[in-house]
């Protein structure tokens, strides 16, 4: 009998377009990558399955992919960082906010209307985790890092239109930061990891969730929420998260040079940069479908964003503070990702 997880690798081995094993078989070294995301997600198709074909048709076959998505490789989906760690996976794909105080120079990113657009802070990010926080990835071999486009407001009752609207209401943050924002606007913030949502907005424990616009299919958001809230391009992003793509490090120094030469020029900045890219690039999709379902989308305007930033500010505040009680230089460290923002939104196509 073929069960569940049979299926979705036949599928996702047959997607990477998976070579015979006649021929190149014994020459050929075999990575299993794994993620949280589900099969169906813009993070999977276009993110996660493109860079896993370009890198097996850039190798001649001399790579190949076992594919793991929605954690088929077992355990929680906080986990997979800790599975490239430990060699329980070979390439990971994860959010880094699932690991508290594992990244705290990386934090800067994810703090209130820090963020532009996915591709230029994706790049930031990269350029900032090899100047500032070298040592935060030294336990794997990072391939890439990225954030996604400007987050949102997702509720099921009620319209999100000003800063307090969410008093009282029961709200999912994907990381430490984002969570106290949530609660400074005085929602009853909860931690969750992505694919605990639909179960808890459909159960009732969760009133909304913020969450980008790409991922809002993959979790059937569209479908158990009513009410969509997001701000204007030029007003920054109410938050954002980061991710990595990462190697187990003791696999990825194994690997024979000719084959680090294909996987090298598909890691670092550009890598970044691609991935964030594709990550934004989900969210029109996400948007038709909440328009065919006749939900609410609410824009806030600059005032209202200026409103949302002094309401949020107090968590930028207590970054930086405890940042210095822990031996960092956190004024530096926020205006250096501010800076390498900047810079790479300047040069970045919109």
């Amino acid at each position: 009998m073929i069960n569940r997880r049979t299926i979705v690798q036949l599928a996702v081995g047959m997607a990477l377009g998976a070579p015979s094993l006649t021929g190149f078989a014994q020459q050929s070294i075999t990575l299993r990558f794994h993620t949280f995301m589900s099969p169906m997600s813009n993070v999977w198709v276009s993110m996660n399955k493109v860079w896993m074909e370009k890198v097996q048709r850039e190798s001649d076959g001399r790579i190949r992919f076992e594919a793991y998505p929605a954690m088929q490789l077992d355990g929680a989906p906080v986990q997979p960082y800790d599975q490239a760690r430990d060699g329980v996976a070979d390439i990971v794909w994860t959010l880094t906010g699932y690991s508290p105080g594992g990244f705290p120079c990386s934090e800067v990113f994810v703090l209130p209307f820090m963020t532009t657009n996915a591709e230029a802070t994706s790049k930031a990010f990269w350029e900032f985790i090899k100047t500032k926080a070298s040592n935060e990835h030294k336990e794997v071999h990072p391939i890439a890092v990225q954030v996604h486009r400007p987050g949102m407001l997702h509720t099921r009752d009620r319209l999100f239109e000003a800063p307090y609207d969410l008093r009282g209401l029961k709200m999912r943050g994907p990381t430490r930061q984002t969570t106290k924002m949530l609660g400074y606007l005085g929602a009853n913030a909860v931690g969750m990891p992505l694919p605990k949502i639909p179960d808890a907005l459909q159960k009732g424990p969760l009133d909304g969730c913020v969450i980008p616009w790409d991922v809002v299919p993959s979790v059937k958001v569209h479908e158990l929420t009513k009410f969509h809230s997001q701000f204007d391009p030029g007003s920054g992003a109410l938050y954002t998260t980061t991710f990595v793509t990462a190697t187990n490090k003791r696999k990825y120094e194994s690997l024979p040079p000719d084959v680090r030469k294909v996987l090298d020029p598909n890691s670092g900045i550009t890598a970044s940069a691609s991935l964030g890219r594709a990550h934004q690039c989900g969210d029109d999709p996400a948007r038709k479908l909440v328009e065919a379902r006749g939900n609410v989308t609410h824009n806030f305007g600059q005032v209202e964003a200026q409103e949302f930033r002094r309401a949020a500010s107090q968590v930028e505040v207590e970054w930086v503070k405890d940042m210095e009680s822990r031996g960092f230089d956190g004024r530096d460290l926020l205006s250096t990702a501010r800076a390498l923002i900047e810079k790479h939104t300047k040069t970045t196509k919109t």
